[in-house]
């Protein structure tokens, strides 16, 4: 096996004077740079697999909302949930190994892990539409061949899509089987599940949906075809930026950063007034929400919207089935990093009503992540004799959001289904839902650096502890404004600074992150 991996290693040479880094996001980069980083990932697929006694490993190429000669991978555990911490640095040291010395570094790790080599390693994959996912694909098979994995090639599909697949592989035939083994079996189970929670209830007008000409338009495309409409109880779904044909057009002026960090929608959404409208990322592991008031114009409702408006539903659904007492359920805010840990809400929750309350966003509100809320499982539910029509009714929703909702990792088409589920049981359009609170201002800037490596930061990402005295002049400036609050944090996928600043009014709030940006640029 030696020979075979050296072999396949010298087709896909390390690039001279590249250090490689697995992050946030897996490993992320100009496409040209990535293949012999695929190809190594490949083999750490392989050890995960066997570490693991033959579990099925996921590995996904995308670069999600990064533009379109970027790409990268990221590897995904048995259970749908990102990568161990402690295997990062497995892959970066692997990674940065010079062509000579691989097989020596992965017989290292084999040795240091306690690995036997004699153990399958199965691993399957999918890619985005990117146009150098084929090639990138050809450096991941190769590895794996040459490891003596067996691997399942899945094509086109969004990143929650390998996640679901991941673990739907790995339960299969045992009590805590989690779907079918195929795409066909992932859209099945959402369309079942929407149908049931949306049971006696109506959406009223579409939703439009930008999918940032990624692969989630195709994929949604076929969702549409499992759900009903809603003249059947269900949803009218307008698709927007779904061309996956033009390689340039992905994320460009659309999809979920866009509009949160230009605060408007994509210039090619043509939605009228009060209309609901949403925005994935390239991989449609990302959503956000907004509408035109014909008041106060354009209206966002981000990650913490959807947190929230969700936490109230499903709080509420608790107590109608009498499991308030019982029933445990997680705030999850979406972290590509590890979104199987809890993240909890932090910020005010008040439950809906005229009165609006003041709330500061949180340093989470940075990235249009959407939020997950996992209630457990509907095997785990309390066992529960309704007492009335009611209490039975809201239990049967509470189950269908288990199924509604994808346990693996953030999934944005699953989420807009959701989001759309409590605004028809409130019957709330999306005013009334805007109306919950009001946010303090904000402002999102992305700084491009030389290397996002040397920002380092402490107490969840609000403070600066590396450059030296950068936070200093953070703090300095934030005392100048009436309830402002800035943060800078290194992007997990790409060489820039995200720098997010609230204030008191929008005016003050755009000049607090071009001063903190400004901080960031010298450094």
């Amino acid at each position: 096996m030696d020979a075979a991996i050296l072999a396949a290693s010298n087709k896909h040479p390390k690039p001279v004077d590249n250090v490689f880094q697995y992050g946030t996001a897996g490993f992320r980069m100009k496409a040209v740079l990535l293949d012999s980083v695929v190809f190594r990932v490949g083999l750490v697929a392989a050890l995960r697999s066997r570490k693991l006694g033959g579990q099925t490993i996921g590995v996904m190429i995308t670069a999600s909302h990064n533009p379109p000669e970027d790409n990268g991978i990221k590897l995904v555990d048995p259970m749908g949930e990102m990568l161990e911490n402690s295997w990062e640095a497995y892959s970066t040291e692997l990674a940065n190994a010079k062509d000579e010395d691989v097989v020596t570094v992965y017989r290292s790790l084999e040795d240091k892990l306690k690995i036997n080599k004699d153990t399958p390693a199965r691993v399957i994959y999918a890619r985005d539409t990117r146009p150098s996912g084929p090639k990138l694909v050809t450096a991941l098979t190769d590895a794996l061949t040459s490891a003596g994995a067996e691997f399942t090639d899945y094509k086109l599909l969004t990143t929650p899509q390998l996640h679901y697949l991941t673990r739907c592989t790995n339960t299969e035939g045992t009590p805590q089987s989690y779907g079918e083994v195929s795409e066909k079996g992932y859209y099945e189970k959402l369309g079942k599940a929407f149908a049931r929670a949306m049971k006696g209830k109506k959406t009223v007008g579409a939703v439009t949906v930008d999918c940032a000409n990624g692969v989630g338009g195709p994929k949604l495309a076929e969702l549409l075809k499992y759900l009903p409409k809603g003249s059947e109880g269900g949803v009218d779904i307008k698709i927007i930026n779904d061309d996956v044909l033009k390689a340039e057009v992905l994320n460009h002026e659309c999809g979920a950063d866009f509009v949160k960090t230009k605060q408007r929608a994509p210039p090619s959404s043509k939605a009228g007034n009060n209309e609901r409208c949403c925005s994935l990322d390239g991989d449609a592991d990302r959503i956000i929400y907004y509408f035109n008031d014909p008041e106060h114009g354009f209206r966002l409702l981000d990650g913490d919207r959807i947190a929230t408006l969700a936490a109230s539903f499903i709080g509420d659904l608790a107590r109608e089935a009498g499991l308030a007492s019982e029933l445990k359920h997680k705030l999850r805010r979406e972290d590509p990093r590890s979104p199987s840990r809890l993240h909890p809400n932090r910020s005010k929750m008040a439950p809906p009503r005229r009165n609006q309350i003041r709330r500061r966003s949180l340093l989470r509100s940075q990235r249009p992540r959407h939020s997950r809320l996992l209630p457990t499982s509907s095997q785990s539910l309390p066992h529960q004799n309704p007492e009335s029509p009611a209490q039975a009714a809201a239990l049967e929703t509470l189950k269908a959001l288990t199924d509604l909702i994808n346990q693996t990792v953030g999934d944005a088409l699953s989420d807009m289904l959701l989001v759309e589920t409590i605004l028809a049981h409130k019957s709330w359009t999306p005013k009334e839902w805007d109306l919950t609170y009001t946010d303090l201002p904000n402002r999102l800037v992305r700084v491009e650096v030389a290397d996002r490596n040397i920002f380092k930061t402490t107490d969840a990402e609000r403070k600066l502890v590396e450059p030296q005295g950068a936070q200093g002049q953070i703090d300095a400036l934030v005392k100048k404004f009436k309830e402002g609050r800035s943060f800078a944090r290194a992007s997990g996928t790409e060489d820039a600074v995200r720098v997010y600043a609230e204030a008191a009014t929008r005016s003050e709030a755009d000049d607090l992150a071009s001063k903190v940006a400004a901080v960031v640029k010298q450094l």
